[in-house]
């Protein structure tokens, strides 16, 4: 099972983003641990600075913007 974390405010790109990696991961039938970190601190610690950002299994592998549905795809290959 994959950890996966939205890291963001609660903006609409952030929900876009949250929705898309839970949609992708049903899809290909992958099991995840999704979860949105809204609190700015945990965003820091990661060192993002533009959200919203996507770590899975603690590695940012996304900042800044809603991630392609073909990019998320290619996490979950």
């Amino acid at each position: 099972m994959k950890e996966v974390k939205v890291l963001g405010p609660g903006c609409a790109n952030c929900k876009r983003a949250y929705n898309l990696i839970e949609e992708v991961a049903k899809a290909k039938g992958v099991q995840v641990q999704l979860e949105k970190v809204e609190d700015v601190a945990a965003i820091a610690g990661y060192g993002v600075m533009a959200t919203p950002g996507v770590v899975i299994d603690g590695k940012v592998i996304h900042m800044g913007g809603v991630p392609a549905r073909s990019v998320v795809e290619k996490w979950f290959s």
